[in-house]
């Protein structure tokens, strides 16, 4: 009788779709594939999207998204989870009541706008977000957008990053990372992880091909979460695949081109 293989290590994340590939869960599942990581995916909105645009968004009934959920969990227990675009108040409460029995990490990317600058969340979600969803994150990624909508705090430097950090574990979060990138100069991201303030520096690349890359950062740490490893090497590492993974892009997409999944992963 042949053993039982063992497990492989698997993440999930509750997303939604792309049809072009590039960002949301179709960026998750590819990214969770190059980290060795077994990829599921739940469902909550599609959108009418490519590199150019975003012109249609269609929010799944909240009963389907939990029903996706349920099923996935009572069969393969993910190691580690994450969120993408949520569309609506009912799908984040949804989601976060059924995350109060999560017993694994859940990383929490407040996705709001596409890189096109379409809403993909309704104004008035922000605050189910900020109610519901933010006591379930062990980690928080928001960019500094995102970070001063959640906060209400307007981000222009490195102290008002860590200020804002602050506030966001304050609001709930066990851990947060706030991505630096749309700051002019210096390009870096903070992590507060208890309590304790680490300084990532990232070289600022000069290209369009930027599509999904919020995406793809949260993946990667996801990924590295349902692997066993902790947060600050989860995040050092998946800063490295998305920077790879921006600077060796396939010259795909007219707009906001897409980034390479398939870097080397010798992370």
């Amino acid at each position: 009788m042949q053993p039982e293989p063992s497990r492989s290590p698997v993440a999930l994340t509750i997303a939604g779709s792309d049809p072009s590939g590039g960002a949301g869960l179709q960026a998750d599942l590819k990214t969770f594939h190059q980290h060795g990581v077994y990829g599921m995916s739940v469902v909550t909105l599609l959108t009418v999207q490519n590199t150019i645009q975003v012109s249609a968004v269609e929010c799944l009934q909240p009963a389907f998204v939990t029903a996706q959920l349920e099923a996935v969990l009572a069969d393969i227990p993910p190691g580690a989870a994450k969120t993408g675009a949520l569309g609506n108040a009912a799908i984040i409460a949804a989601v976060a009541s059924r995350a109060l029995d999560f017993q694994f990490p859940l990383v929490v990317d407040p996705v709001m706008i596409s890189k096109h600058g379409q809403p993909l969340i309704e104004a008035c979600a922000i605050a189910a977000i900020i109610r519901l969803l933010l006591p379930r994150a062990f980690l928080l990624t928001p960019n500094i957008p995102e970070a001063e909508r959640l906060t209400g705090m307007e981000i222009r430097d490195l102290p008002t990053m860590e200020a804002a950090a602050h506030r966001l574990v304050a609001m709930g979060a066990s851990h947060v990372l706030v991505k630096g990138g749309h700051l002019e100069g210096e390009s870096f991201d903070l992590l507060l992880y208890n309590g304790h303030t680490t300084i990532l520096p990232a070289q600022r690349l000069e290209t369009r091909h930027t599509h999904g890359t919020g995406c793809v950062l949260s993946a990667a740490i996801t990924a590295r979460l349902a692997r066993g490893e902790d947060l600050p090497g989860a995040v050092r590492r998946a800063k490295v695949f998305i920077s790879r993974a921006i600077a060796n892009n396939p010259g795909l997409g007219q707009g906001h081109g897409l980034v390479n999944l398939h870097p080397p992963t010798d992370l």
